[in-house]
């Protein structure tokens, strides 16, 4: 995520969804996970205000522990739909694909994106095959900027 300001644009991507988040008033959660752990950074809640504090830390360069973020994530989601069954939850995952993990589709997950932030020249295509395993959509990331 470091090369090609990968890393820069997913953060950049991630404020705008979250400034969305808080104009339709949805809660969100940020779960950030790199280097061997998954941490909750904001939420579950509405977004009242931006923090760069949650956004500052997220760091790049490979080691991603994607079974642990998942983990995390449908931890989150399936304590969301115990409190409100009725609502849809949708997971996002950031990622440029290069990991050797696999995990299952968090359960509780109504829908998901993933958004593909590779930038290399040689394309590894992970995430378009992994939003193809969980029956979701995958979106480029600098697509999504346009």
């Amino acid at each position: 995520m470091l090369a090609h300001g990968q890393l820069a644009l997913a953060k950049g991507l991630l404020i705008a969804l979250f400034d969305r988040a808080r104009s339709e008033r949805v809660e969100v959660a940020l779960i950030c996970f790199g280097g061997a752990r998954a941490e909750l950074r904001f939420g579950p809640a509405v977004p009242r205000w931006w923090n760069e504090r949650w956004l500052e830390p997220i760091g790049g360069g490979g080691g991603t522990p994607l079974e642990a973020g998942m983990r995390r994530a449908a931890q989150l989601l399936e304590s969301a739909a115990r409190r409100d069954p009725a609502r849809e939850r949708h997971l996002w995952l950031f990622s440029d694909g290069r990991t050797t993990q696999w995990p299952a589709r968090p359960r509780h997950a109504d829908h998901v994106s993933v958004v593909d932030c590779e930038g290399a020249a040689v394309r590894v295509g992970r995430c378009r095959a992994l939003a193809q395993a969980w029956q979701g959509a995958c979106f480029d990331a600098e697509a999504l900027l346009a």
